[in-house]
């Protein structure tokens, strides 16, 4: 490799050190690396702004900006308070039954809207749920970090990685709804009994707590009917338009951010407040790290480490699957799998290309999307949506530690992966 190459390498290992370790903030290692790659030239403004493979992806970018607004404007209807203290008086204030309402809530939502945004939204109405019924709430809001993690693998738009395997790999909504709903489903079975076991001794039922609970009134929550009304309509259009992007000949981030047009001017609101609640860092951090990862490709790194990596595994179809399933679960681990699938996702494209291309090879998009997702739930920093709930936690005085949150997701990580083997391996190659 050129010595700009080498150069780039240490640019981006630098920044990645710098994102893992929290040393300083996420969003200035990404955009000072991006800036520090236009220096060395590892990349250029024709590169970055413009290339498909070596710069940054707007269709990523737009398709997040659409939903956030989606969210920011449904998010004033009250309808996330509604569904949970719905939910929570199906239960009867039952606590184990509590955990799985809204552990399915919380992993239902990940897969339609995305895992941050659904544990922000949940987050508020669980520390009011288990007030009122003297429970802790760390095992539920850790349940909810985790539950979310594995629902959003299921969809395209549920957990960012995907997002980005999508846009790489040219995969359709519904390709994620073959080839990740299913697993997925099982999997959030097997959380529900590792829930009544890992937590069991949150599940304490007070009977005059819980009838506290059940004079809460659902309809109070909501705020706005007109607004629910035109957001749902929305919403349900957008999930289609998604599942139809290929006969419609759309791109899911157009059919995202015209939702999010239409939606707005229907709202009639204020168009500054709701973009106050867009997550402008979480889009500024993703294109420092596009421009970052599009040098690597720029400057030849990435063609380097693929070429290697099909040398190493020799068309050996299963031992790559294999590998990147563990591989990317334990990476996704130690740092957030959003930069890790970011790096990895031009990897695995010239992988899938080495071995032929065809529908077989597809398995190690999967592979790749199942380890990142899943792996994130093993440490308090491997997802997003865990990071985020231990915000939230420490802000209201219920902090919750690193070890506390990594004994229960490590146990739920190493689990849920294993029962991947089997799938992968049965779908993809026993009975392909």
């Amino acid at each position: 490799m050129s010595v700009t190459a080498w150069l780039a390498v240490a640019v981006f290992v630098a920044a990645y050190v710098l994102i893992a370790t929290e040393w300083v903030h996420r969003i200035a290692a990404a955009l000072g690396g991006a800036v520090l790659m236009f220096i060395i030239g590892a990349t250029d403004p024709e590169h970055a702004f413009f290339s498909e493979h070596a710069g940054i992806d707007w269709n990523v970018l737009v398709l997040l900006l659409g939903m956030m607004i989606i969210v920011a404007v449904l998010k004033r209807t009250g309808v996330f308070e509604y569904v949970a203290i719905w939910a929570v008086k199906r239960a009867h204030g039952r606590p184990f039954r509590v955990m799985a309402i809204l552990v399915v809530v919380t992993a239902l939502a990940s897969a339609v809207l995305d895992n941050v945004t659904t544990v922000l939204l949940i987050a508020p109405v669980t520390f009011l749920v288990c007030q009122r019924l003297a429970v802790p709430v760390a095992p539920y809001l850790i349940a909810e970090a985790l539950a979310s993690n594995i629902g959003g693998a299921a969809t395209l738009v549920g957990d960012p990685p995907n997002i980005i395997i999508a846009s790489r790999a040219g995969l359709s909504y519904n390709d994620f709804l073959i080839h990740m709903a299913p697993i997925v489903t099982l999997l959030l079975v097997v959380f529900m009994v590792l829930c009544r076991w890992l937590f069991r001794r949150a599940f304490v039922y007070d009977s005059h707590r819980a009838e506290a609970v059940m004079r809460l009134r659902e309809r109070d929550a909501l705020r706005d009917g007109r607004l629910l009304t035109i957001s749902l309509v929305v919403l349900a259009a957008v999930t289609l338009g998604f599942a139809l992007h290929s006969v419609l000949h759309l791109q899911p981030s157009v059919v995202a951010i015209s939702g999010a047009l239409i939606l707005l001017a229907a709202s009639r609101l204020d168009a500054d407040e709701v973009a106050r609640d867009v997550e402008w860092p979480t889009l500024i951090f993703f294109a420092g790290l596009f421009v970052m990862v599009g040098a690597l490709v720029a400057t030849g790194v990435i063609d380097t480490v693929s070429q290697a990596a099909a040398d190493a595994v020799d068309g050996r179809m299963w031992l790559a699957t294999m590998l990147l399933l563990w591989g990317s679960a334990l990476l996704s681990a130690i740092v957030d799998n959003i930069p890790y699938v970011a790096t990895m996702s031009p990897v695995v494209a010239d992988l899938v290309d080495a071995t032929g291309g065809g529908s077989q090879s597809q398995v190690l998009w999967w592979s790749l999307a199942l380890g990142a997702d899943l792996g994130g739930n093993a440490t308090a920093v491997g997802a997003s949506a865990n990071v985020v709930i231990l915000g939230l936690a420490e802000r209201a005085g219920k902090r919750i530690s690193f070890w506390e949150f990594t004994k229960y997701g490590l146990v739920v990580a190493v689990v849920t992966i294993a029962l991947c083997v089997p799938y992968l391996w049965l779908r993809y190659f026993a009975f392909a």
